[in-house]
Protein backbone atom coordinates (compact mmCIF):
# COMPACT_ATOMS: atom_id res chain seq x y z
CA UNK A 1 0.00 0.00 0.00
CA UNK A 2 3.34 2.27 0.88
CA UNK A 3 4.68 1.74 -2.22
CA UNK A 4 1.40 2.13 -4.74
CA UNK A 5 1.02 5.65 -2.57
CA UNK A 6 4.35 6.49 -2.83
CA UNK A 7 4.39 5.51 -6.84
CA UNK A 8 1.03 8.19 -6.97
CA UNK A 9 2.34 10.81 -5.02
CA UNK A 10 5.50 10.99 -7.75
CA UNK A 11 2.93 10.39 -10.59
CA UNK A 12 1.30 13.52 -9.11
CA UNK A 13 4.03 15.89 -8.38
CA UNK A 14 5.35 14.92 -12.07
CA UNK A 15 1.58 15.39 -13.77
CA UNK A 16 1.69 19.31 -11.30
CA UNK A 17 5.08 20.05 -12.78
CA UNK A 18 4.41 19.40 -16.66
CA UNK A 19 0.49 21.03 -16.36
CA UNK A 20 1.86 24.14 -14.95
CA UNK A 21 4.64 24.28 -17.40
CA UNK A 22 1.96 24.06 -20.02
CA UNK A 23 0.43 26.83 -18.68
CA UNK A 24 3.24 28.96 -18.10
CA UNK A 25 4.36 28.69 -21.90
CA UNK A 26 0.78 28.60 -23.65
CA UNK A 27 -1.86 30.42 -21.45
CA UNK A 28 -1.45 33.83 -20.17
CA UNK A 29 -2.28 34.35 -16.15
CA UNK A 30 -4.89 36.32 -15.51
CA UNK A 31 -7.98 36.83 -12.80
CA UNK A 32 -11.17 35.32 -12.24
CA UNK A 33 -13.77 37.07 -10.74
CA UNK A 34 -16.99 36.98 -12.94
CA UNK A 35 -18.74 33.58 -12.18
CA UNK A 36 -20.13 32.03 -15.17
CA UNK A 37 -21.51 28.80 -16.12
CA UNK A 38 -18.61 25.86 -16.79
CA UNK A 39 -19.26 22.45 -17.42
CA UNK A 40 -17.96 20.47 -14.91
CA UNK A 41 -15.00 18.99 -14.39
CA UNK A 42 -15.05 17.44 -10.93
CA UNK A 43 -16.69 14.56 -9.47
CA UNK A 44 -19.23 15.72 -6.77
CA UNK A 45 -19.69 13.02 -4.10
CA UNK A 46 -21.70 14.37 -2.06
CA UNK A 47 -24.23 17.71 -1.88
CA UNK A 48 -25.48 18.23 1.21
CA UNK A 49 -28.37 20.74 2.21
CA UNK A 50 -27.98 22.79 5.47
CA UNK A 51 -31.04 23.15 8.00
CA UNK A 52 -32.62 25.11 10.30
CA UNK A 53 -31.71 28.46 8.82
CA UNK A 54 -34.28 31.23 8.67
CA UNK A 55 -35.63 31.76 4.80
CA UNK A 56 -35.23 34.25 2.32
CA UNK A 57 -31.62 34.28 3.06
CA UNK A 58 -29.45 37.55 1.18
CA UNK A 59 -26.29 35.25 0.53
CA UNK A 60 -27.93 32.16 0.43
CA UNK A 61 -24.24 30.20 -0.29
CA UNK A 62 -26.26 28.15 -3.02
CA UNK A 63 -23.02 26.35 -4.29
CA UNK A 64 -22.42 22.61 -4.77
CA UNK A 65 -19.04 20.68 -3.26
CA UNK A 66 -17.58 19.38 -5.99
CA UNK A 67 -15.06 17.59 -4.07
CA UNK A 68 -15.31 16.57 -0.24
CA UNK A 69 -14.39 14.61 2.50
CA UNK A 70 -17.80 13.99 4.42
CA UNK A 71 -16.42 10.81 6.29
CA UNK A 72 -13.45 13.03 7.62
CA UNK A 73 -14.28 13.40 11.19
CA UNK A 74 -17.08 10.14 11.69
CA UNK A 75 -14.82 8.11 13.77
CA UNK A 76 -13.52 10.31 16.09
CA UNK A 77 -13.89 14.04 16.89
CA UNK A 78 -10.45 16.26 16.63
CA UNK A 79 -9.27 18.20 19.01
CA UNK A 80 -8.07 20.78 15.44
CA UNK A 81 -9.32 21.07 12.08
CA UNK A 82 -7.18 23.07 10.37
CA UNK A 83 -8.74 24.93 7.40
CA UNK A 84 -5.98 26.09 4.95
CA UNK A 85 -7.48 28.77 1.82
CA UNK A 86 -5.08 27.88 -1.05
CA UNK A 87 -5.02 27.89 -5.03
CA UNK A 88 -4.54 25.20 -7.81
CA UNK A 89 -1.52 26.07 -8.55
CA UNK A 90 0.21 25.64 -4.76
CA UNK A 91 0.46 22.26 -5.05
CA UNK A 92 4.22 22.53 -3.46
CA UNK A 93 2.61 24.38 -0.45
CA UNK A 94 0.31 22.15 0.07
CA UNK A 95 2.84 19.38 0.18
CA UNK A 96 5.25 21.23 2.19
CA UNK A 97 2.69 21.89 4.60
CA UNK A 98 1.48 17.96 4.95
CA UNK A 99 5.28 17.55 5.31
CA UNK A 100 5.63 19.35 7.98
CA UNK A 101 3.16 21.77 10.74
CA UNK A 102 0.11 20.18 9.02
CA UNK A 103 0.60 16.58 9.43
CA UNK A 104 -2.18 14.98 10.94
CA UNK A 105 0.03 12.66 12.80
CA UNK A 106 2.43 14.92 14.55
CA UNK A 107 0.89 14.95 17.95
CA UNK A 108 0.66 11.85 19.86
CA UNK A 109 -3.21 11.38 21.28
CA UNK A 110 -4.28 14.47 19.55
CA UNK A 111 -6.46 14.12 16.65
CA UNK A 112 -6.25 16.93 13.84
CA UNK A 113 -7.52 17.15 10.65
CA UNK A 114 -6.16 18.98 7.92
CA UNK A 115 -8.23 20.38 4.77
CA UNK A 116 -7.59 22.39 1.63
CA UNK A 117 -10.15 24.78 0.58
CA UNK A 118 -10.47 25.96 -3.12
CA UNK A 119 -13.24 26.78 -5.60
CA UNK A 120 -13.74 25.73 -9.32
CA UNK A 121 -10.91 27.09 -11.53
CA UNK A 122 -11.98 27.98 -15.19
CA UNK A 123 -9.11 26.07 -16.32
CA UNK A 124 -9.99 22.04 -16.48
CA UNK A 125 -6.47 20.76 -16.55
CA UNK A 126 -6.08 22.51 -13.35
CA UNK A 127 -9.15 21.03 -11.93
CA UNK A 128 -8.25 17.62 -12.90
CA UNK A 129 -4.68 17.53 -11.44
CA UNK A 130 -6.67 18.65 -7.94
CA UNK A 131 -8.91 16.36 -8.44
CA UNK A 132 -6.31 13.37 -8.96
CA UNK A 133 -4.48 15.27 -5.16
CA UNK A 134 -7.56 14.58 -3.55
CA UNK A 135 -7.70 11.05 -4.66
CA UNK A 136 -4.56 10.22 -3.07
CA UNK A 137 -3.94 12.29 -0.11
CA UNK A 138 -8.31 12.94 0.79
CA UNK A 139 -7.55 16.65 2.45
CA UNK A 140 -9.03 18.83 -0.39
CA UNK A 141 -12.60 19.84 -0.02
CA UNK A 142 -13.96 22.11 -3.44
CA UNK A 143 -17.32 23.79 -3.66
CA UNK A 144 -18.35 24.91 -7.51
CA UNK A 145 -17.85 29.00 -7.25
CA UNK A 146 -14.76 30.59 -9.25
CA UNK A 147 -11.62 30.37 -7.64
CA UNK A 148 -10.35 34.08 -6.92
CA UNK A 149 -9.01 36.71 -4.76
CA UNK A 150 -12.42 38.25 -4.65
CA UNK A 151 -14.16 35.29 -3.61
CA UNK A 152 -11.74 34.48 -0.14
CA UNK A 153 -15.01 35.33 1.41
CA UNK A 154 -17.10 31.94 -0.39
CA UNK A 155 -14.21 30.11 0.52
CA UNK A 156 -13.89 30.71 4.25
CA UNK A 157 -17.76 30.25 4.49
CA UNK A 158 -17.51 27.25 2.46
CA UNK A 159 -14.81 26.11 5.27
CA UNK A 160 -17.40 27.06 8.03
CA UNK A 161 -19.95 25.24 6.70
CA UNK A 162 -17.90 21.86 5.95
CA UNK A 163 -17.44 22.13 9.87
CA UNK A 164 -20.84 22.76 10.88
CA UNK A 165 -22.19 20.00 8.48
CA UNK A 166 -19.21 17.29 9.24
CA UNK A 167 -17.48 18.42 11.79
CA UNK A 168 -19.49 19.91 14.91
CA UNK A 169 -17.88 18.11 17.65
CA UNK A 170 -14.85 19.10 16.74
CA UNK A 171 -12.99 21.30 19.45
CA UNK A 172 -11.35 23.71 18.06
CA UNK A 173 -10.44 24.97 14.27
CA UNK A 174 -8.24 27.06 12.62
CA UNK A 175 -8.49 29.22 8.95
CA UNK A 176 -4.88 30.03 7.84
CA UNK A 177 -3.23 30.26 4.35
CA UNK A 178 -1.02 28.28 2.51
CA UNK A 179 2.11 30.44 2.87
CA UNK A 180 1.85 30.61 7.08
CA UNK A 181 4.05 28.92 9.08
CA UNK A 182 2.24 27.83 12.14
CA UNK A 183 4.48 26.83 15.17
CA UNK A 184 1.82 23.93 16.43
CA UNK A 185 3.65 22.97 20.28
CA UNK A 186 2.56 26.76 20.92
CA UNK A 187 -0.87 26.51 19.24
CA UNK A 188 -1.74 23.15 20.71
CA UNK A 189 -0.24 23.54 24.45
CA UNK A 190 0.11 27.12 25.03
CA UNK A 191 -3.22 28.47 23.54
CA UNK A 192 -5.78 25.85 23.03
CA UNK A 193 -4.15 23.30 25.99
CA UNK A 194 -5.90 19.68 25.15
CA UNK A 195 -6.54 18.72 29.09
CA UNK A 196 -8.68 22.15 30.03
CA UNK A 197 -12.24 22.14 28.99
CA UNK A 198 -13.07 23.58 25.55
CA UNK A 199 -14.11 27.32 25.61
CA UNK A 200 -17.05 28.22 23.95
CA UNK A 201 -17.88 31.61 21.61
CA UNK A 202 -14.45 31.84 21.12
CA UNK A 203 -11.89 33.58 18.74
CA UNK A 204 -8.90 34.90 18.47
CA UNK A 205 -6.09 36.10 16.38
CA UNK A 206 -3.74 39.08 15.35
CA UNK A 207 -6.51 41.51 16.17
CA UNK A 208 -7.45 44.76 13.61
CA UNK A 209 -9.03 48.13 14.53
CA UNK A 210 -9.23 49.82 10.92
CA UNK A 211 -11.48 51.31 8.60
CA UNK A 212 -11.75 50.95 4.60
CA UNK A 213 -9.77 51.99 2.46
CA UNK A 214 -11.51 54.23 -0.28
CA UNK A 215 -8.57 54.28 -2.95
CA UNK A 216 -9.34 52.39 -5.95
CA UNK A 217 -5.81 51.01 -6.37
CA UNK A 218 -5.45 49.31 -3.42
CA UNK A 219 -5.65 45.45 -3.18
CA UNK A 220 -8.12 45.96 0.07
CA UNK A 221 -10.25 48.63 -1.98
CA UNK A 222 -14.03 49.15 -0.47
CA UNK A 223 -16.66 51.02 -1.77
CA UNK A 224 -18.63 53.56 -0.63
CA UNK A 225 -21.59 51.75 -1.35
CA UNK A 226 -20.56 48.08 -0.55
CA UNK A 227 -19.46 49.29 3.05
CA UNK A 228 -20.70 53.00 3.99
CA UNK A 229 -19.45 53.49 7.72
CA UNK A 230 -16.11 54.69 8.60
CA UNK A 231 -14.85 51.74 10.68
CA UNK A 232 -14.85 48.14 10.61
CA UNK A 233 -15.62 46.09 13.80
CA UNK A 234 -12.50 44.26 15.17
CA UNK A 235 -11.58 41.55 12.68
CA UNK A 236 -8.58 38.99 13.06
CA UNK A 237 -6.18 38.83 10.26
CA UNK A 238 -7.24 36.50 7.84
CA UNK A 239 -3.28 35.12 7.46
CA UNK A 240 -4.48 32.69 10.84
CA UNK A 241 -7.21 33.11 13.58
CA UNK A 242 -8.61 30.47 15.75
CA UNK A 243 -12.09 29.91 17.06
CA UNK A 244 -14.08 27.29 19.07
CA UNK A 245 -16.39 25.03 16.26
CA UNK A 246 -19.67 26.06 17.94
CA UNK A 247 -18.50 29.36 16.07
CA UNK A 248 -18.22 27.88 12.56
CA UNK A 249 -22.10 27.02 12.15
CA UNK A 250 -22.41 30.61 14.33
CA UNK A 251 -20.99 32.50 11.28
CA UNK A 252 -22.30 30.18 8.94
CA UNK A 253 -25.91 30.96 9.27
CA UNK A 254 -25.25 34.85 10.07
CA UNK A 255 -23.46 35.10 6.60
CA UNK A 256 -26.69 33.87 5.21
CA UNK A 257 -28.37 37.29 6.07
CA UNK A 258 -25.07 39.22 5.83
CA UNK A 259 -24.79 41.28 2.70
CA UNK A 260 -21.37 39.67 1.51
CA UNK A 261 -18.02 41.83 1.70
CA UNK A 262 -14.77 40.41 -0.62
CA UNK A 263 -12.14 41.11 1.95
CA UNK A 264 -12.62 37.54 4.11
CA UNK A 265 -11.34 38.40 7.34
CA UNK A 266 -13.36 41.80 7.38
CA UNK A 267 -16.48 39.88 6.72
CA UNK A 268 -15.63 37.64 9.46
CA UNK A 269 -15.71 40.52 11.62
CA UNK A 270 -18.99 41.58 10.76
CA UNK A 271 -20.46 38.33 11.37
CA UNK A 272 -18.63 38.25 15.11
CA UNK A 273 -20.50 41.89 15.73
CA UNK A 274 -23.86 40.68 14.70
CA UNK A 275 -23.05 37.51 17.21
CA UNK A 276 -21.81 39.47 20.02
CA UNK A 277 -18.57 37.89 19.91
CA UNK A 278 -15.35 39.74 20.59
CA UNK A 279 -12.05 38.69 19.01
CA UNK A 280 -9.28 38.79 21.53
CA UNK A 281 -6.32 39.55 20.94
CA UNK A 282 -3.11 37.44 20.92
CA UNK A 283 0.81 38.98 20.14
CA UNK A 284 1.43 35.08 19.01
CA UNK A 285 -0.16 35.61 15.22
CA UNK A 286 2.24 37.17 12.90
CA UNK A 287 0.37 39.00 9.75
CA UNK A 288 4.13 40.08 8.57
CA UNK A 289 7.01 38.15 7.72
CA UNK A 290 10.07 37.88 10.14
CA UNK A 291 13.81 36.57 9.27
CA UNK A 292 14.17 33.25 11.13
CA UNK A 293 15.59 32.44 14.60
CA UNK A 294 15.47 29.46 16.67
CA UNK A 295 14.81 31.22 19.67
CA UNK A 296 11.93 34.05 17.42
CA UNK A 297 9.73 31.55 16.09
CA UNK A 298 9.75 30.20 19.26
CA UNK A 299 7.93 32.60 20.83
CA UNK A 300 5.32 32.92 17.60
CA UNK A 301 1.77 31.14 16.99
CA UNK A 302 1.93 31.80 13.29
CA UNK A 303 4.56 34.14 10.80
CA UNK A 304 3.48 35.43 7.13
CA UNK A 305 4.98 34.70 3.64
CA UNK A 306 6.44 31.41 4.11
CA UNK A 307 7.48 29.35 1.23
CA UNK A 308 7.28 25.66 0.67
CA UNK A 309 11.63 25.65 0.82
CA UNK A 310 11.43 27.79 4.30
CA UNK A 311 8.57 25.78 5.30
CA UNK A 312 10.41 22.38 5.01
CA UNK A 313 14.10 24.07 6.81
CA UNK A 314 12.22 25.88 9.65
CA UNK A 315 10.24 23.08 10.33
CA UNK A 316 13.15 20.87 10.23
CA UNK A 317 15.53 22.93 12.24
CA UNK A 318 13.00 23.67 15.21
CA UNK A 319 11.87 20.09 15.18
CA UNK A 320 15.71 18.62 15.39
CA UNK A 321 16.94 21.52 17.92
CA UNK A 322 14.02 20.97 21.05
CA UNK A 323 16.26 20.20 23.21
CA UNK A 324 18.21 23.86 22.85
CA UNK A 325 17.47 26.51 25.07
CA UNK A 326 17.07 30.28 24.28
Amino acid sequence: MASKVSCLYVLTVVCWASALWYLSVTRPTSSYTVQKSYNRILIARKNVSFGNIRTRPINPHSFEFLINEPEKCEKNAPFLVILISTTHKEFDARQAIRETWGDENNFKGIKISTLFLLGKNTDPVLNQMVEQESQIFHDIIVEDFIDSYHNLTLKTLMGMRWVATFCSKAKYIMKTDSDIFVNMDNLIYKLLKPNTKPRRRYFTGYVINGGPIRDVRSKWYMPRDLYPDSNYPPFCSGTGYIFSADVAEMIYKTSLHTRLLHLEDVYVGLCLRKLGIHPFQNSGFNHWKMAYSLCRYRRVITVHQISPEEMHRIWNDMSSKKHLRC
